[in-house]
């Protein structure tokens, strides 16, 4: 257990830049506390203890307002950064040295029975607010976008952003097709762009028309005047 812990405190450090002092993470991060109150009740839910282990769990989410059912597996090296706001349901899995932020769920998609939370592989972020809904499998490596709302699988080593969430990178290389929030098309410039292009085809159009006018007058005047000189 004090080897576990260690490696825990170690772990804090090597992610956060803000630790000091293994005091200070083991008095002051909710998420370290939670992941140990957890232990401890995902042992009694395994063992049957299943009210018990639910009153633990229900008073670290009361001490660390960060929510693990007692149900969810967790491998090592699990990192909850910051932590309020975080929800992981029952029958989620993670892998080891995943990492999550604030605000983050790990839920499911509806009342369906059996598996319906997310696999978690290995060394995955999950980026505050993100929501992973369903039961499928984020693969190893990968990262998830803060805001992101992502409720398809992803493979491994891959980046997701947006809502819903989008694949915009794969093996450290853009995706086709990424999702770019900067240069998003502007519908109302498409819809003047769409209007003086109109304006320009009438303009054109008139043109022509006047063109062609003038010249039937000119060919009429013309006509008129071999008309007179015949009757002259």
């Amino acid at each position: 257990m004090f080897q576990q812990l260690r490696r825990t405190v170690d772990m804090v450090f090597e992610r956060d830049p803000a630790a000091r002092s293994a005091l200070e993470v083991l008095l002051c991060y909710p998420g370290l506390k939670a992941v140990a109150a957890h232990r401890v009740a995902h042992w009694l839910w395994v063992h049957n203890w299943k009210l018990l282990a639910r009153m633990v769990s229900q008073t670290a989410r009361f001490l660390t307002q960060i929510e693990i059912h007692p149900g969810a597996t967790i491998g090592e090296g699990f990192f909850i950064d910051h932590g309020s706001g975080v929800v992981i349901g029952e029958t989620a899995e993670i892998g080891d040295n995943v990492t999550i932020y604030h605000q983050v769920t790990l839920g499911g998609s509806g009342k369906e029975k059996g598996k319906r939370h997310p696999t978690i592989g290995n060394n995955v972020v999950i980026g505050n607010g993100a929501r992973v809904l369903g039961s499928f499998t984020v693969g190893d490596n990968s990262r998830i976008g803060a805001g992101s709302v992502v409720v398809r699988p992803v493979p491994p080593d891959s980046t997701v952003v947006g809502n819903p969430g989008r694949i915009v990178a794969q093996n450290g290389r853009k995706v086709a097709d990424p999702l770019d929030h900067i240069h998003l098309p502007d519908p109302v410039a498409s819809m003047f762009d769409a209007v003086r292009q109109e304006m320009r085809e009438l303009l054109g159009r008139i043109e022509q028309l006047e063109t062609e006018n003038q010249a039937l007058r000119k060919a009429l005047q013309e006509g008129s005047q071999h008309v007179n000189s015949a009757l002259q």
